[in-house]
């Protein structure tokens, strides 16, 4: 790789002088210096630097850094209501499944058996099998939902043909205590419709991370909130421009024709409290027009005024989209599989009063047909912008004030994981905020 410069001063009139050039040397990518244009406020902040979006090093440090340190979103609570209900995810590469044991309490184990790291369950796997045991296809070690190695295999059901238990019998290998081999348990915990799982070995509380927004929330009941429809769809762009899309209404007018007319720029606030997260509004929630939109299922009763006639629209940190409005809430699951491709899965959810309806099924397939429709554009576009920052000659762009303030957030909150500061973002002083000022 050619030798790198990093610009010691900026020069007035020069809008790359604090930018690095490209390619970035790799050993600097967890140096605060090297984003000292992004840390700037944000009126005078370039973006993050692009390596950040197309180099296998940056990809692979961030793979570490964001997704193993933290919790990360990775299903809905509704998918795992009884005891032995599962779900198979991954995590910064990692096999994961999460579960319930038989007293219906969650779980989560790395997805590997004990003797030769087998994956014991498939990615479509919605339930750990019969009697709630998890057992290996190799070699047939079994274990519970509590991660308990029950048998190596000499145990009910492990298909040993009659006559032959001793010679699998392992009670005689010296030095092996079954007890000792149970599953590799991963934190898990939940919050509203969200499982979330953390690689850390000693992670902080879930708490911590989600900041105010249990409170932000609380009238919405969000945990029993179950899903409608899931689609997945293979993004070529990075997993942050999924995001950093999500976060700003700036592209509305060009994007997004048919959400322009029912998303007005004048109803859009920041609505940003303490947490690990972006946050925004749109209210007043607008009527339906010929081209979709919003309505379709009748409202949450139990909402106050100000919920009962909002959309709340939250990035949670690292890669995860959550939009909530007083009929239906919408999620982007985004697993980041190389610097260029994002797996992205959509989830349509609403709660049961809302479904108490004979109109209902009718209502969610609308909504799933426009929230397709905006959903394809989006990704439409971040694929131009992944293409655009492939090219060596961009070396970054300047934030545009008020419009990308939550981008701006975000991407410090990225730098903040990569150069090893460990930090939850304050709120602002107001409750909301108009992203876009009156004409």
């Amino acid at each position: 790789m050619s030798e790198t410069t990093v610009h010691p001063d900026p020069v007035p009139g020069d809008p790359y002088a604090a930018l690095p050039a490209r390619p970035v040397d790799p050993a600097l990518f967890t140096q605060e210096s090297t984003y000292r244009a992004t840390r700037l406020p944000v009126e005078l902040a370039s973006t993050l630097l692009p390596d950040a979006y197309t180099s296998a090093e940056f990809f692979a440090l961030e793979q570490d850094r964001l997704f193993t340190t933290g919790w990360v979103a990775v299903g809905i609570t509704s998918d795992v209501d009884r005891p032995g209900a599962c779900i198979v995810v991954e995590v910064a590469g990692r096999s994961i499944f999460v579960t319930r044991n038989r007293h219906g309490e969650l779980r989560a184990f790395h997805n590997l058996c004990r003797h030769r790291a087998t994956k014991l369950l498939d990615a479509d796997a919605r339930d750990v099998g019969r009697r709630g045991r998890i057992r290996c296809p190799y070699h047939s070690w079994t274990y519970d939902t509590d991660g308990t190695c029950l048998g190596t295999p000499l145990f009910e059901g492990s298909d040993i043909p009659e006559g032959q238990e001793a010679v699998f019998d392992t009670t005689v290998a010296k030095g092996f205590d079954r007890a000792d081999y149970g599953l590799l348990e991963v934190a898990v915990d939940s919050w509203g419709l969200f499982l979330f799982v953390s690689l850390d070995p000693d992670p902080a509380p879930l708490a911590t991370q989600l900041g105010d927004l249990p409170q932000r929330f609380a009238e919405y009941r969000l945990d029993e909130w179950v899903a409608q429809r899931r689609r997945t769809y293979d993004v070529a762009a990075n997993f942050k421009l999924v995001g950093e899309n999500f976060m700003e209404y700036y592209h509305l007018p060009w994007v997004h024709p048919e959400l322009n007319q029912v998303s007005k720029f004048s109803d859009h606030y920041r609505w940003q409290g303490p947490g690990m997260y972006t946050g925004m509004c749109t209210t007043p929630v607008s009527r339906n027009s010929d081209a979709g939109g919003w309505d379709g299922l009748k409202p949450l009763s139990t909402l106050g005024a100000q919920d009962a006639d909002s959309g709340r629209f939250v990035w949670l940190f690292p890669g995860t989209a959550l939009v909530v409005l007083p009929n239906h809430a919408f999620v982007l699951f985004n697993r980041p599989v190389a610097p260029d491709r994002t797996v992205e899965t959509a989830v349509l959810l609403a709660h049961p009063e809302s479904l108490d309806d004979p109109g209902a099924e009718e209502g969610v397939e609308q909504l799933w047909k426009f929230w397709d429709l905006v959903n394809r554009q989006d990704l439409e576009i971040v694929e131009r912008v992944q293409e655009g920052l492939e090219n060596p000659a961009y070396r970054g762009g300047r934030m545009c004030f008020r419009f990308e303030e939550p981008l701006h957030r975000f991407q410090n909150m990225v730098i903040d994981k990569m150069v090893g500061v460990d930090r939850v973002p304050g709120g602002d002083e107001d409750t909301m905020t108009r992203m876009f000022p009156d004409p």
